[in-house]
Formats: C-alpha cells, structure tokens, sequence
C-alpha cells in the first residue's frame, strides 16, 4: 500500500485570486462586466487572436461557436470520434449531422486522412479536438477544410497555450476552450471562444446575451451564455501564470517518461514533431502484449494511492443514447476502440512533489513487474 493519495487533479488557488474576486464582491458587478472584459483581452493576447469571448463553460463555448458560423439542421460537422461528450452534444444541441473520424494511434489526435474520407458536400465544420493538451496536426486539417469550403472549429478545451510550429492553438479559425475544475486553466466552469473574425465575435457576443445589442435592442434569436465576474476573476491570475505551470507539467511528463521508459507492454505519450504539448492529461497506453490490461493497472495503482483517470473508456458515439439516433452516423474507427480500452492517465499536474512522482513511477514498475 502506497502512502496518502497522489490524486489525478488538484486545484490550488492562492492569493491573486482571492484578491480579484474580493475586488468582484465589493464592486457590486458580478455578472458580465469589466472583469470579464480584461480576462477576454489577456486570453486573446496569450492566443495571439483578435478577440476572445467569454462565456459560461466549455460546452457553451462550442455549441456557441457552431451558431456563430450558421451550423443548423441539414449541414454536418464531422470531428474525433475519441473525445468527450460535450463535443457531440454541441453539434446536436444545432440541429446538425455528426460524422466521425479515427485517430492517428500515436497522438490520440483525429488522422487528417480519415478526417478526409469522411468529409463530403456537406460538410459544414471541421472540428479537431486537442486531446490531452497536444495539438492536432493543424496544416493537414485546415488542407481538408479548404477542399471542402468547411470552417474549423478547434476544440481547445484541453489545449490552453499548446503550439503547432510555434503557433498558439486557438487562431485556425474558430477554437473553444474550458475553465473547468480540473483544466490548466480553471474557474470552476467557464468558456472562451476565440476568433480574428470581426463579424464572427459580432455574432458571438450577441448569442450570449438574448441577442441584445444594446438593453432591448434584440438583433437575433440568443440566450444566456454569459460568463460572470467571479468565473473571471478566479481564471485570470492562472492566466498570468500558465506559461510556468506549463513547464512544470512538461518538467513532470519528462520525468514520468524517464522513469516509465523500456516498459514492455506499456507506452509512453509521444508528442509530434513541430507541436507543444501541455500535459492537460499524461496518457500512457497499456498494449495487448501487457502482463495486464488497463483496467488492473489501474487497480493496482489504486491500491498504492496513485489516482488514475480514463479518457474515455468508449468512443464517443457507442452509448445507448446515441445508438439509432438519427443526427448521428457511426463510424468504423479501430484506432479509437483501441485507445478506448487501452488508455490510462496518471497524475502530471504542478502540485506533484519530486516524492510523488517516483511514487507513481515505482507503482506503475511494481505493477508490470519490472
């Protein structure tokens, strides 16, 4: 048995954040306001975009993203069939087809080939998720949305300052990203869209306010997306922070890899060449050729106190809920079903002492017996 629990996530918040939402409370201006206004102009600095707007959480973020290009019944959105729900709920909360892609086996990340034979006419949007912090290849991608007149929208949810050639995520197009609890970025929910797309965030900014242009002066058909000055408040001071959190989950991925390397039966993530990885997730692979599979790894981990996490112990599509649903196409994505059974995160986040980390290794080398 291992000593207290490493868990996957923890969410520390100091006295930045305590400040500027003491500063919230006693301005009066909790829902969207001046606190607001700042963390939209620091985010599209940091994403090098022209605007970033804010919003009430991640889901909101994409589903947002899709009504501002116009995504409605009769247009398809085709994305990663290995992703969370809230990427599939966003295309069906439009009234649009879902159509999915493998992916490439190596980087978790959709494969632009596949990507490309499930493309058609139809096709409205592209949306490549971002999983566990490393980008997807962004040149492949956006080739096959220009040869089919298609939009991208990024799903950046886990991706917060990840690069493809030094390029932030986030300026492809159109990106969404999360402020949720355990993201690199947290408000305990909260959204950001960005876009350099004058008309776009027009759009955007009229969507999550009941389409009002000014009090009254309803421009469309919106609703309540608004994110609110405390949500704000609590992500901008990490925002000011993530390049050196980042680090230190790079730091934590690089010494979990030193210490997992020549593992029979058990793969390290690999980040591609020309793209920054930043460790939202440290996903290892627990092959067929394994002594055990994933799930009595994870058991095992358990046992020592390592806390583990599965992302995502299905493809998105295989449930009950979306089996005959007729917005939904299934897919044939061996890949996907492959990770699906055979990925396990283990803890990488910038609250890991160099103690936990070798508790973690020596508890994964226990488990395989090496």
């Amino acid at each position: 048995m291992g000593g207290s629990l490493i868990p996957i996530s923890a969410v520390v918040l100091g006295a930045d954040e305590e400040r500027l939402v003491v500063d919230v409370l006693r301005s009066g201006r909790l829902a969207q306001g001046p606190m607001v206004a700042r963390l939209e102009n620091e985010f599209a600095a940091f994403c090098g975009t022209t605007h970033a707007v804010a919003v009430a959480n991640g889901t909101v973020a994409l589903t947002a993203a899709l009504k501002a290009l116009g995504v409605g019944p009769g247009d398809e959105v085709v994305t990663s069939a290995f992703t969370f729900v809230a990427t599939l709920n966003a295309i069906l909360e439009c009234g649009a087809t879902a159509r999915f892609a493998d992916i490439d086996p190596a980087t978790y990340n959709v494969d632009p080939a596949s990507l490309a034979a499930v493309c058609v006419d139809r096709t409205r949007v592209v949306m490549p998720v971002h999983l566990y912090g490393q980008p997807a290849d962004m040149a492949a991608i956006v080739s096959v949305a220009e040869r089919h007149g298609a939009a991208i929208v990024e799903d950046a949810a886990q991706a917060h300052g990840a690069r493809v050639d030094g390029r932030p995520v986030g300026g492809y197009g159109l990106a969404t990203f999360s402020l949720y609890a355990t993201k690199n970025i947290t408000s305990g929910e909260g959204g950001i869209v960005t876009t350099d797309d004058d008309a776009v965030a027009d759009r955007l900014r009229l969507l999550r306010n009941h389409g009002m242009r000014a009090r009254y002066q309803y421009e469309l058909q919106g609703t309540n997306f608004r994110m609110t000055a405390v949500q704000a408040a609590i992500a901008i001071p990490q925002l000011a922070r993530l390049r050196d959190t980042t680090e230190q989950r790079r730091a934590n991925a690089a010494r979990l890899s030193e210490g997992l390397a020549g593992i029979a039966g058990l793969e390290p993530p690999v980040t591609a060449a020309g793209r920054e990885h930043v460790f939202h997730q440290y996903t290892v692979r627990v092959t067929d050729e394994a002594p055990l599979d994933r799930d009595a790894l994870a058991a095992a981990l358990a046992d020592r106190g390592v806390q583990t996490g599965i992302y995502y112990p299905r493809v998105v599509f295989d449930y009950d809920s979306y089996r005959g649903h007729p917005l939904v196409v299934p897919a044939e994505v061996p890949h996907a079903r492959d990770a699906a059974r055979q990925v396990l995160s283990l803890p990488v986040h910038p609250n890991l002492s160099d103690a936990d980390l070798d508790r973690i290794v020596d508890a994964v080398r226990v488990a395989f017996g090496a």
